[in-house]
């Protein structure tokens, strides 16, 4: 049986009792259905994994022994920092969580002019609040122990403002720059357009602040898809696929 993994945001150390916070200890008491004795690996974000054994499991509390520290490396050398153009239903949830499972580093919601996403202020926490859970959910499953960084959304022109990567990539499937006329980077930034796809003049903006129009094939993408396509095309040109 494969051994579950679970984020707690707790410090963790070997050879230490753990009481799981209640997100986790429900995860492994009433989802997975865990005994007393089964194990499961536990981290926190910071780097590494850690085995540990139940020692109890209750209807509210699970209690975990730290058993020994694994030095683990998932991470890819090259980082990432998206700018997603917000984008409505299910689809915002499903770039998170895909672009998590293929290396992202940071990810930055973004309002754009055919972004038909409206958040008010008090809206923005509790949306930031469940991307980062979206973010979490998707490390569990596929091994990362460095979480992904989600920021607070912002409007497009203050994201393009910001950026200092070495590359920095706009998706604009009119343009026709391969990406291999590009010296290796060791950080790229990339901008992706909501589901009516970028302005003229946003486009334009960018490629003010050094973004190059870059497309990845001759089919336009929805909103979603693309940062799972680019992921992995720049994973594997410069990052860990192989």
């Amino acid at each position: 049986m494969r051994i579950p993994r679970i984020y707690t945001p707790q410090p963790l150390s070997h050879t230490t009792l753990l009481t799981l916070d209640a997100l986790a200890a429900n995860h492994v008491g009433k989802v997975l259905r865990m005994k007393p004795g089964e194990q499961i690996y536990l981290f926190n974000g910071t780097g590494d994994d850690y085995l540990a054994e139940l020692s109890e499991v209750s209807k509210k509390t699970v209690v975990a022994n730290v058993l020994k520290k694994l030095t683990t490396q998932h991470e890819s050398p090259l980082s990432i920092h998206i700018g997603q153009c917000l984008s409505r239903g299910e689809r915002m949830d499903y770039a998170i969580q895909k672009a998590t499972e293929m290396g992202v580093t940071q990810i930055t919601p973004l309002f754009s002019a055919r972004c038909e996403v409206k958040l008010a202020k008090e809206r923005q926490e509790k949306k930031l609040q469940h991307w980062r859970q979206i973010a979490i959910s998707a490390c569990e499953q596929c091994g990362r122990n460095l979480l992904p960084e989600i920021h607070a959304p912002l409007p497009i022109d203050q994201w393009l403002a910001q950026r200092s990567e070495a590359l920095r990539l706009v998706l604009h499937h009119h343009a026709a720059t391969p990406l291999g006329n590009h010296k290796q980077p060791h950080d790229i930034a990339l901008l992706i357009g909501p589901e009516g796809g970028l302005t003229e003049e946003e486009v334009s903006l960018a490629n003010q602040h050094q973004f190059h129009s870059t497309t990845f094939g001759p089919r336009v993408l929805r909103t979603e898809t693309a940062p799972v396509a680019a992921l992995a095309v720049l994973q594997y040109c410069w990052g860990d696929w192989r």
